[in-house]
C-alpha cells in the first residue's frame, strides 16, 4: 500500500526508506527481508529496493542471517546533536559534574511519550539498563522524562502520554493520570525531578531543566546512580545541588551562544562586486561554528 503523506510535496520513498532503518528495534539487530517488509507494511519487491540502495550508502550491511544497520546510522542523529549546539556548550560541564559525583551524567529530549538521549558522559559502573545516545526510555518512568513532562500543561502531557511507547521496555511503575499528574505538578513547582526504580530495578536518578534564552525547556540533565551503591538521600543532598548548578550554568552558556549575532557572506561570481554582509539571527554558521 502507498505510504500516506499530508500534502504534494510529501516524498513517499524517503518516507519508506526511514521505516525501513526505524525497523530495527532493540532485539532485532538483524533482520530477513521477510521481516523487513512485514515490520513496514511493504511488498517485498520494494523492501529489497530499498534495503540494497541503504547498503550501497554504508547504512545497512548484508550478512548471513540477512540485513543489519551500520554505525553510519548514527550520523544522523549525531546531526541532530551537533545542529542544536547543545553537545559543545554542555560537555565540560557534564565533565566536571560527572567527577564530582562519580557518577553517569546525561542530557535527553522529549519524542512522543518517550526520552531520547542526546549527550551523556558515563562512568564505568554496572547497570541495569545500557545507555547510549539515541537510546530511548518510556519519559514518565524517569527523572528526565518527568523534568520536561512537566514542563507541558496537563492536557498536553495527557495527550503525550497517550502516544504508545517505542522504547521497546515495560516499566515497573505504570501509573494513571491521578497518579502521575499531582507528581509532575510537584516537579513543575520545585524545579527538578526523582526517579526511584520506577524503571527498571536498580534505576535511581535525579534531573533538573534545561533552559533557552527565553526560560523554555529545551531538555534535561541527569545524575543516574544504581541503587545499590547510591542512596536517595546521598542522590538528593549531596548530588542535586551539583546537578542544579550544572543546569544553571549550561542553560545560561546555551542563551550565550544563542544571542550572538552570526553573520555570513553571500558567494559572489568573478563579474559581481563584494557582497555585502547578510545578518542572520541567533543561530549558527552554515558549517556548525558559531562566527565572530
Amino acid at each position: 500500500m502507498p505510504r500516506e503523506g499530508t500534502g504534494p510535496d510529501f516524498i513517499e520513498a524517503l518516507a519508506r526508506g526511514l521505516d525501513v532503518i526505524a525497523a530495527f528495534r532493540p532485539g532485532r539487530p538483524v533482520m530477513s527481508l521477510a521481516e523487513v517488509a512485514s515490520g513496514t507494511g511493504l511488498a517485498r519487491p520494494t523492501a529489497r529496493r530499498i534495503l540494497l540502495t541503504l547498503t550501497e550508502l554504508g547504512y545497512v550491511r548484508q550478512c548471513a542471517a540477512g540485513f543489519a544497520l551500520t554505525p553510519r546510522v548514527l550520523d544522523l542523529g549525531v546531526s541532530y546533536v551537533r545542529s542544536m549546539g547543545l553537545w559543545d556548550v554542555a560537555r565540560p560541564h557534564l565533565e566536571r559534574l560527572v567527577e564530582q559525583t562519580d557518577e553517569s551524567c546525561s542530557i535527553a529530549q522529549l519524542d512522543g511519550s518517550d526520552i531520547v538521549y542526546v549527550a551523556r558522559v558515563a562512568r564505568p559502573k554496572i547497570v541495569t539498563l545500557s545507555v547510549q545516545i539515541g537510546t530511548r526510555f518510556p519519559a514518565l518512568q524517569t527523572s528526565l522524562g518527568k523534568v520536561l513532562l512537566a514542563a507541558l500543561t496537563p492536557d498536553e502531557a495527557a495527550r503525550v502520554l497517550a502516544e504508545p511507547s517505542r522504547s521497546g521496555l515495560t516499566p515497573l511503575w505504570r501509573p494513571e493520570r491521578a497518579e502521575w499528574e499531582p507528581e509532575l505538578c510537584d516537579v513543575r513547582a520545585r524545579g527538578w525531578a526523582l526517579t526511584d526504580e520506577q524503571l527498571a530495578r536498580g534505576i535511581r536518578s535525579v534531573a533538573a531543566p534545561l533552559r533557552d534564552g527565553t526560560g523554555r525547556v529545551i531538555a534535561s540533565v541527569n545524575v543516574n546512580a544504581h541503587a545499590a551503591e547510591t542512596s536517595v538521600e546521598v542522590l538528593v543532598h549531596d548530588h542535586l545541588p551539583r546537578l542544579l548548578h550544572a543546569a544553571g550554568e549550561i542553560s545560561l552558556d546555551f542563551a550565550r551562544v544563542e544571542s550572538v549575532p552570526h553573520v555570513t557572506s553571500a558567494p559572489k561570481s568573478a563579474d559581481q562586486a563584494p557582497a555585502a554582509l547578510e545578518q542572520r539571527g541567533p543561530g549558527r554558521s552554515p558549517e556548525g561554528a558559531p562566527t565572530p
